[in-house]
């Protein structure tokens, strides 16, 4: 039997809706009434329907239609409640124009609100007649998936920039970095928690335009994205590029600035390659003592160089929080002590940025004690090591602390597992993280906070990853979903954020 506490179910005749041949189910968070996106319904000869960004699925399946079906219900991070014999689903007797809502228990503590890009964002609920709250709810600029967002507020909107990106009508992309905008949230009803509503800068062809070709071979691709003012008052937009070859190979890097009337970015110059710093990562703009600096983290703040444009284009200006000795480089790492061999921790140029592989590695030489690893977190609930790997480090004015969302290196699920973590100061110590975020067997990398959908002082955090089978070892991907930007919610009024 199934609990009438988790299981709504409510049967509307044909006549409220005979303009449609579809049995329309939505799933709800028993916990804020909302639908669930990514849940999977499916039969008992294996076929699956996943909800859409409302939590519906438009179900019309020949041979099925007017009979009891039985659907298993599962969610990565949610439970359906199981039967007598341990199965979780539910039956549902199904009928052109009728419909039924099922309620699902959430256990991770960030919610899962919405698809941000790709196609059938909004799928079913467009299927079944239902309103919904974005302007291309199946298919914007063509674009069926794409990688790794950064974004940032220019000249009045925010600027939206991904990965490579797919489309419909052959398997090779955009590998040239499409970009997007959106109005300011509170301006012409932005609601963060309902969908983001993205304008593509569109090619001749109706696809997501390259803005960031960059000579050469290989794909391009970008971040360290930062908005400065420069000496004349203008505001200006920046990112660092990188050409890859062999896959993951970075052969060349330098600077980009955003030509806002053409939509692409332009070389400003290219870096030299053994250079040990430089932008990277998702930026903050943070004043320390009476100097404003630029901060870079992925996960961790430990580079920055001073606010200005010039600055930002001198990596001799850049220094990192360390405690190797300056000048130090990766294949001659030095560790700075003073008298009494205590670690010597400050912000130094011309030295590689402190790394959890340099870290190792030190600790592998024996010249580093375990205990004194700067890099380490344990799980707020059992204590076991928490490997960090990519994120981003924002200020919360809720929590009066600096608070990062990062993903994990391993885990229960391959870059999978999303983790909260929050310090006094930026450059922490970070100890003590989380869990926010799971996925069975499938990956959430490079999650991005937002901290302009900030609501209630800060109250309610926004952050958004790359949902995909790459590197987890899942040969199933999730039909739409699969290498998308998915977007959550983060309750930092949650006691169990607290432990």
């Amino acid at each position: 039997m199934i609990s009438s506490v988790c299981l709504l179910l409510t049967t509307i005749t044909l006549g409220a809706q005979d303009s449609t041949e579809y049995f329309k189910i939505t799933v709800l968070d028993e916990q804020t009434n909302r639908g669930v996106p990514l849940v999977e319904l499916r039969t008992v000869n294996d076929c699956r329907y996943y909800t859409d960004s409302a939590g519906v699925v438009a179900f019309h399946e020949p041979g099925l239609m007017d009979k009891t079906v039985h659907f298993f219900v599962s969610s990565h991070g949610y439970e359906f409640p199981a039967d007598r014999f341990g199965i979780r689903g539910m039956q549902l007797k199904v009928s052109p124009g009728g419909s039924a809502t099922i309620r699902i228990k959430r256990n991770n503590i960030a919610e899962r609100l919405y698809r941000v890009t790709g196609g059938g964002i909004y799928r079913d609920s467009e299927l079944v007649g239902d309103e919904v709250p974005i302007a291309h709810p199946v298919l914007g600029a063509q674009v069926l998936g794409s990688d790794s967002v950064v974004n940032a507020e220019f000249q009045g909107r925010l600027y939206w920039f991904w990965g490579d990106t797919n489309r419909p009508s052959y398997p090779l992309g955009n590998f040239h970095v499409p970009g997007a905008t959106t109005p300011l949230p509170g301006s012409q009803g932005v609601d963060p928690s309902r969908g983001v509503s993205l304008n593509y800068f569109i090619g001749d062809d109706g696809f997501a335009k390259e803005t960031a070709h960059m000579p050469g071979k290989g794909p391009t691709w970008i971040n360290g994205l930062v908005t400065l003012t420069d000496k004349q008052g203008n505001e200006r937009m920046f990112a660092k590029y990188v050409k890859i070859k062999n896959s993951l190979t970075v052969y060349e890097r330098g600077l980009a600035e955003f030509n806002n009337d053409e939509k692409v970015f332009e070389k400003r110059q290219q870096f030299d390659m053994q250079a040990p710093l430089y932008p990277y990562g998702h930026p903050f703009i943070h004043r320390d003592g009476d100097t404003e600096y630029v901060y870079f983290a992925d996960p961790y703040p430990l580079v920055r160089v001073h606010a200005n444009v010039e600055s930002l284009q001198d990596l001799e200006q850049y220094e990192t929080y360390s405690c190797l000795r300056q000048g130090s480089r990766e294949k001659q790492l030095e560790l700075d002590r003073d008298a009494n061999g205590k670690l010597v921790y400050a912000w130094k140029k011309d030295t590689t940025p402190w790394t959890l592989q340099i870290q190792q590695e030190l600790i592998k030489q024996g010249r580093l004690k375990a205990e004194e690893a700067y890099i380490h977190f344990e799980d707020s609930e059992t204590g076991d090591t928490v490997l960090p790997s990519r994120g981003s480090v924002y200020w919360n004015d809720f929590r009066k602390k600096w608070v990062m969302i990062f993903v994990q290196f391993g885990g229960r699920s391959f870059l999978g597992e999303v983790w909260f973590a929050e310090a006094d100061d930026l450059t922490g110590p970070w100890s003590k993280a989380v869990r926010i975020v799971t996925h069975d067997k499938y990956s959430f990398y490079n999650p991005k906070q937002h901290p302009f959908f900030a609501q209630e002082d800060g109250r309610f955090i926004y952050f958004e990853g790359t949902y995909t089978k790459t590197f987890s070892g899942n040969d199933h991907p999730t039909p739409r979903y699969d290498y998308n930007q998915i977007m959550y919610r983060l309750d930092l009024s949650d006691p169990r954020l607290s432990q």
